[in-house]
């Protein structure tokens, strides 16, 4: 997330996983972007203070994260901040996060989903700007023909997300994508 994108108040905070150090960045709202390893704008070091309520969407964002880089649905997430986004990418935001795990849709079928059949380019755009990608699963969008399309965290990410998911393509990854 880069500092033209963040709201003005923000706490950041390192998350570890297996697959290395993600950065979770928080507002006042809720939890406002992630980083991938290596992707992100703070150095390494120790997480800044945060309060009480802070620290309990830092532990919900880590369980989260963790569950589904394990290919797993967590059973909540903490407060989303996705503020920042425009009317047209919160309402694509919000349609990625009724994309069940284990599944994809394409950019048509989440242009259709948000009532704009006509904006498959738009919802390519409004996934590429989602500031929480793995939780919200931009990573389940795929272009025509089952092509993977683009990803904020590069096309090793998406692929290894949607394999450790075991997503159904409907038959139309066929071709050893999802190694």
């Amino acid at each position: 997330m880069d500092d033209s994108t963040k709201p003005a108040f923000m706490k950041t905070f390192p998350i570890e996983t297996a697959d290395g150090t993600f950065r979770a960045h928080f507002s006042e709202q809720g939890l406002a972007g992630l980083d991938f390893p290596d992707h992100g704008t703070i150095s390494p070091g120790q997480p800044e203070e945060l309060s009480p309520q802070l620290r309990g969407w830092a532990r919900a964002t880590e369980v989260a994260l963790k569950l589904t880089l394990a290919g797993k649905t967590p059973n909540s997430l903490p407060p989303l901040d996705l503020s920042n986004g425009t009317d047209f990418q919160q309402k694509v935001w919000s349609a990625l996060r009724e994309i069940p795990a284990g599944t994809a849709r394409s950019y048509a079928e989440v242009a259709r989903a948000v009532g704009r059949p006509g904006a498959v380019r738009a919802v390519g755009q409004a996934c590429g700007a989602n500031p929480i990608p793995v939780l919200v699963p931009c990573h389940r969008v795929i272009a025509a023909h089952g092509k993977l399309g683009g990803f904020s965290g590069g096309l090793e990410w998406k692929r290894k997300l949607l394999a450790r998911e075991k997503a159904d393509f409907k038959g139309q990854l066929t071709f050893g994508l999802l190694r």
